[in-house]
């Protein structure tokens, strides 16, 4: 089917009647939710004209074919523009979805959210993370070919593309992202910058003065300038010599003017995040010479210009499945391996090796977990990641596994002090598909890495956060670097597991956990020594994934529960000890995950944490926020509600009262009440 069996409009005029079909479906979405941003996706209608038209391999009718192009609105709140040309282009979001933008239920919420909307690549609308997101991506894909790839066969060959705006290039997660980019030079990545000028507060330039190509450059990117976002074949001009630079990133600065076409709002920032207003609109879409002012019309030329994509679509797709068929068959072991990966299935005796710790052996969980980690990626070949430049610190480094850098494609990433940038990567790279991703840091900077670490939770992809160092227990290093309400803070993030394992054992489990756990998973491990606990009589490590169990019991009723997370469980340990031995049944319960704690049975939380015992003591090297719900009004905290100090751990777990005989007092304060 080709364009002139579709219309009988020349060649430019269709052209502009598509991108102007764009404007008139967004300032309509906009204008019936009463709110958004009409302004940006008007401006840049011709970007994604021309991406998903003439140069993205996409499939709107399998949106998730392995080999398409990606792309990635990292401005979200012009998410108009993803929607108008999801719809156009024939991804399944009928018109009326775009009647009900930002509504309950609706499938086009006010920012893109991945699993949402067929078509949306990554949940985006703080600014900064589908600059990461897209990196990410890059890695993934590159890490992927260097896998599957043969020199007959390139399965793996596509762009990822983005749109970025002033303020995500403001915001320093995408200053770390790109830098490591142009590091890696990772040639797939094709950028846009929206270089329009226009801020909420006004011009861009009340806070943002430097030369952006310019620091992209010093970055390692390829940088181009298009002087005017309409002039469609230099734009066409600039995406090819993009695509066809393989050595470096691409950025393309393009000049645009927020509400093009707009007779009264074009070029200022009144335009970015309200309603033209309806007479605005009709004032506009008249302004455009476009064919109707009746909201949400979409001429038929149009509609029929735009769902060729389907029929390119499904043709791309069919030949590049005769090179994956033509791969499969000469490669059948490696493409069945890809695609048991892909389905997120583990080979068999995967944990096999998962070290095992004899009771009494002092280790540091974050020794602990580098061993159970390193057991683990020597039968996982998808499991990548790295750290923030604390790699010998953490634990983290794979033994004999290679780097990943600009011309070597090993497992052992090297994210650089770049906390943000790490969290905002592996979010892409878990999006890509196929991989198991992790990023590692001391614990007191995953507030560095927050934003990402709640998108992942929110779109439900499997990361792997380690923070080791998890307490005061990191001693001498002060104040600065002892977290105290990172914990806390990190269990208030829904959709997130955090696992603080109390020793070598729990902290086996923990990863056991982390790589069979659907959704993103934070692992909490000690600088410090923990003694390996006596599970014998009352427990085993594999009720770590229930998030808390009975360690040890007395041979009654309890009078009192000792609860504790990491470094402190032994500490409950010693304290239940010389409490039996003044006649007191205690009941000491390991707690490695509240999380999943909760999502056990109400019968399991009973038989772990009965009602009738209402005298408990909460033990925790950190804020105790996050545990008043299991002590009630009548139990008793061993926490801390400030911060740490510095001095060798030992002396601060003293000074702070983490101590036998504070845990003890604190137990028979309650017994004698």
């Amino acid at each position: 089917m080709t364009t002139q069996q579709q219309t009988s409009l020349d060649p430019k005029a269709l052209e502009q009647l598509s991108i102007n079909t764009i404007r008139a479906l967004a300032m309509d979405g906009v204008q019936k939710a009463n709110s958004g941003h009409p302004g940006t996706p008007m401006a840049l209608a011709p970007i994604t004209y021309l991406l998903y038209t003439r140069h993205m391999r996409h499939n709107p009718k399998n949106p998730n074919w392995l080999n398409r192009d990606r792309f990635i609105l990292s401005c979200g709140h012009a998410s108009m523009l993803l929607y108008s040309m999801l719809y156009l282009t024939g991804y399944d979001l009928p018109l009326d979805q775009l009647k009900q933008f930002r509504q309950w239920g609706s499938l086009t919420p006010g920012h893109p959210e991945y699993r949402h909307t067929a078509g949306v690549e990554t949940t985006t609308g703080p600014l900064g993370q589908g600059v990461g997101n897209g990196v990410g991506m890059a890695i993934a894909q590159r890490f992927q070919a260097s896998r599957f790839n043969t020199p007959e066969h390139k399965v793996l060959d596509h762009y990822i593309y983005a749109i970025a705006s002033d303020g995500d290039l403001e915001e320093g997660v995408s200053a770390e992202a790109a830098s490591l980019a142009g590091t890696l030079k990772l040639g797939k990545l094709v950028y846009f910058y929206d270089d329009n000028n226009i801020t909420i507060e006004g011009r861009a330039r009340i806070a943002l003065t430097e030369d952006v190509g310019k620091r992209f450059e010093a970055y390692g990117w390829h940088v181009q300038h298009v002087a005017d976002v309409n002039d469609l074949e230099t734009l066409n001009s600039a995406i090819n010599t993009a695509k066809a630079e393989t050595e470096r990133p691409s950025l393309i600065v393009v000049k645009s003017k927020i509400a093009f076409g707009s007779p009264n709002k074009v070029d200022t920032h009144g335009a970015h995040g309200a309603p033209l207003g309806a007479d605005e609109v009709i004032a506009t879409k008249r302004n455009l010479g476009y064919p109707s002012i009746e909201p949400f019309f979409v001429p038929e030329e149009a509609l029929n210009y735009y769902r060729l994509s389907v029929e390119r679509g499904a043709q791309a797709e069919q030949e590049w499945q005769k090179t994956y068929d033509a791969f499969s068959a000469a490669n059948p072991a490696l493409a069945k391996q890809w695609q048991s990966e892909l389905k997120g299935e583990l080979p068999a005796g995967w944990d096999s090796d998962l070290p095992v710790w004899q009771t009494g052996e002092a280790v540091a969980t974050r020794v602990a977990g580098g061993k159970a980690l390193n057991a683990i990626a020597a039968k996982l070949p998808n499991f990548i990641g790295g750290s923030a430049d604390l790699a010998p610190s953490n634990n983290t480094n794979m033994k004999d596994l290679g780097n990943f850098t600009a011309t070597e494609n090993g497992r052992n990433m090297h994210f650089g002090i770049r906390e943000h940038a790490m969290g905002s990567i592996l979010n892409g790279m878990a999006l890509y598909g196929g991989i198991i991703p992790f990023g590692a840091t001391f614990l007191i900077f995953s507030d560095y890495m927050r934003p990402p670490i709640r998108l992942a939770s929110l779109m439900g992809i499997k990361t792997i956060y380690v923070y080791t160092h998890d307490s005061i227990g990191v001693g001498e290093d002060g104040p600065t670097h002892e977290p105290v309400e990172q914990i806390s803070a990190l269990r208030l993030i829904p959709g997130l597991t955090v696992l603080r394992p109390g020793d070598a054992n729990e902290t086996s489990e923990a990863w056991r956990i982390a790589i069979t756990h659907k959704n993103p998973v934070a692992i909490a491990l000690t600088r410090q020594n923990l003694p390996t606990l006596d599970r014998e009589k009352f427990a085993s490590a594999s009720n770590v994934a229930k998030g808390a169990y009975v360690l040890q019991d007395s041979d009654k009723t309890p009078d009192i529960i000792l609860m504790a997370s990491g470094s402190e469980v032994s500490l409950a340990v010693d304290a239940a000890q010389q409490l039996q031995q003044e006649g007191v049944a205690v009941r000491v319960v390991s707690v490695p995950s509240q999380e999943l704690f909760e999502e056990q049975s109400e019968e399991y939380k009973e038989s772990v944490l009965p009602k009738s015992v209402r005298a408990r003591v909460a033990i925790e090297a950190a804020s105790p926020m996050s545990w008043y719900r299991y002590v009630g009004l009548d139990g008793a905290l061993v926490t801390l509600d400030h911060f740490g100090a510095s001095a060798p751990a030992k002396i601060l777990f003293e000074k702070f009262g983490f101590t036998v005989e504070n845990v003890v007092a604190k137990a028979k304060a309650l017994l004698n009440k």
